[in-house]
C-alpha cells in the first residue's frame, strides 16, 4: 500500500485509465436505477396490465413489431414518439409500459417522458428478449 502513491505517480495514464473504466462500469451497473426510471421483469409487466390496465408501448420499428408484440400493445417508433404523445396521455395515470427490443432505448425514452411530467412509467428491463426468455406469449401483425 505504501508504493501506491509512487505506482501513480509513475503510471499517471494508466491510473486514470483504470479510474475513468471503473466510473463507467459503476454507471453501467447504477445508471439506470439512478435515471428515475423503474425498471420492470416481465412477471412485473404482466401483473401490471392485469391489475392496473397498464399500456404497453412498443419502441421498436413497425416491421420488428409486426413480426411479434406484447399483446394490446401500441407501435409508436422513438423517433416519432415526442409527435404522438397525446396517444400516451389518456393511459397517463393507468400507467406506461415502454419496451423496446433490449430495454436501452425505452429506458431512455421514458427518461424523457418522466421530464415531461409523466409519473407512472416504466421499462421493461431487458425489453422484448426478456419477455420472449420468460416465455411470454406474442402476437403477430398490426393492431
Amino acid at each position: 500500500m505504501e508504493q501506491l502513491p509512487e505506482f501513480v505517480g509513475n503510471h499517471l495514464f494508466l491510473f486514470s485509465l483504470l479510474v475513468s473504466i471503473l466510473m463507467l462500469l459503476i454507471w453501467n451497473l447504477f445508471g439506470d436505477m439512478l435515471s428515475g426510471v423503474k425498471l420492470l421483469l416481465p412477471v412485473e409487466v404482466t401483473q401490471l396490465i392485469n391489475r392496473e390496465d397498464a399500456k404497453v408501448v412498443d419502441l421498436r420499428p413497425q416491421k420488428d413489431f409486426e413480426n411479434g408484440h406484447i399483446i394490446d400493445a401500441i407501435n409508436i417508433s422513438a423517433d416519432q414518439l415526442s409527435g404522438q404523445l397525446d396517444k400516451l396521455k389518456k393511459h397517463k395515470d393507468k400507467g406506461i409500459v415502454f419496451c423496446c427490443a433490449s430495454g436501452a432505448v425505452s429506458t431512455k425514452e421514458a427518461r424523457k417522458l418522466m421530464h415531461e411530467g409523466y409519473e407512472k412509467i416504466y421499462s421493461l428491463k431487458g425489453g422484448i428478449v426478456s419477455w420472449q426468455s420468460a416465455n411470454l406469449p406474442l402476437t403477430k401483425g398490426l393492431k
